[in-house]
């Protein structure tokens, strides 16, 4: 059985409201905070939320993925304002067990907020984000759940195929093999800040499994204003208040490379949001380390942000705006003429592979 629900007039109420950023609306979990955090695997059950906007040509895989894990106790579909037949794709199929929702939004609110709507439409213990482009490989669910008891939030190494190319070579994450970790929020952001030759492959990609009750503990949600870094925002939210966070060898998340990725569609107004949102994270009771490590994100954050203004800004106007906007921040010129000199290497490069 599939439930279907339009949020222009659906049977919920105001599912917008979730965007807000908390997922407070919902009841409280049956866990106090007082309470211990480990739980027998045999209480493992998963709520997976998919956004997705023009998705038609994926999203059936990662679905299919998704409800062929026994562990998976809900799926909520997001369609995200989409355009094309992804709300049709959604609709075809048909959960027996009656796990499957879809919720259709009449314009685009983003991930960030369409993955609040999906998650405050679910109750199971744990929630797991899945991109509609990706899928995950039998048996996922089963594997990270044998490292569930004492965490709040489990990730597995992200396994990286290259569009139409996915029975071919595979990349990896972080690492090809490894013991598994406690990550802390130095470590985390550390490793979010990009490296030459190693492109995307920040660990904000990764696709954890997350305990429910520590997100209506703290009120943690995606941040609805994000279309780019959402999931290291909220990642390094909860590590700042204290999240138990274990990273695993890979289990089977498979992360799907398209060829388009290769070109940053995100504007300067994306970029924005997300320094303006990792300075309010700045600002909060972190260490010195931590301080440090935020430091170092913000200062390559900023001069991406930079970058990205003055292509904006060259794409829409004139050498008079181009160089208005370099006089206002001169202190980043250097950067922004390295960053152009990077990406036309980058593309070359790239084309060169082609």
């Amino acid at each position: 059985m599939t439930s279907s629900t339009n949020c222009s007039g659906g049977r919920r109420p105001d599912p917008e409201r979730s965007a807000a950023g908390s997922l407070s609306a919902r009841s409280p979990a049956a866990n106090s905070p007082g309470q211990s955090l480990s739980r027998q695997t045999e209480g493992f059950s998963v709520a997976v939320v998919i956004a997705a906007r023009d998705a038609e040509a994926t999203l059936g895989r990662a679905m299919a993925s998704a409800l062929a894990e026994p562990d998976c106790a809900e799926l909520v579909v997001v369609d995200d304002g989409s355009r094309d037949a992804t709300h049709a794709v959604a609709s075809s199929f048909d959960d027996p067990a009656g796990r499957l929702r879809i919720i259709r939004l009449p314009q685009s609110v983003g991930p960030a907020a369409a993955r609040n709507i999906g998650i405050v439409h679910t109750s199971a213990p744990f929630v797991a984000i899945l991109d509609a482009d990706d899928y995950w490989l039998p048996g996922r669910l089963a594997r990270i759940a044998r490292h569930v008891p004492g965490y709040d939030v489990i990730a597995d190494d992200v396994q990286i195929v290259q569009e139409g190319q996915e029975s071919g070579p595979t990349d990896h994450l972080i690492a090809p093999s490894f013991d598994p970790f406690d990550l802390a929020f130095t470590q985390f952001v550390l490793h979010n800040i990009g490296q030459r030759g190693r492109y995307r492959r920040e660990w904000g990609f990764l696709k954890p499994v997350v305990r429910r009750e520590f997100l209506e503990r703290w009120g943690l949600a995606y941040d609805p204003s994000l279309r780019l870094g959402e999931d290291f925002i909220l990642y390094a939210q909860a590590l700042a208040r204290g999240a138990r966070f274990k990273v695993v060898e890979r289990c089977g998340y498979v992360s799907v490379e398209r060829r388009d990725s290769l070109s940053d569609t995100h504007t300067g107004r994306d970029l924005v949001a997300l320094l303006n949102a990792a300075r309010r994270l700045a600002s909060g009771p972190l260490g010195r380390e931590e301080v440090r490590a935020m430091r170092r994100y913000l200062w390559q954050l900023k001069t991406k942000t930079r970058y990205r203004q003055f292509i904006d800004v060259r794409r829409q106007g004139g050498l008079k705006d181009v160089a208005s906007l370099l006089l206002a921040h001169i202190d980043t010129l250097p950067l922004v003429l390295l960053g152009r000199l990077s990406r036309a290497l980058h593309s070359r490069t790239a084309q060169t592979l082609n």
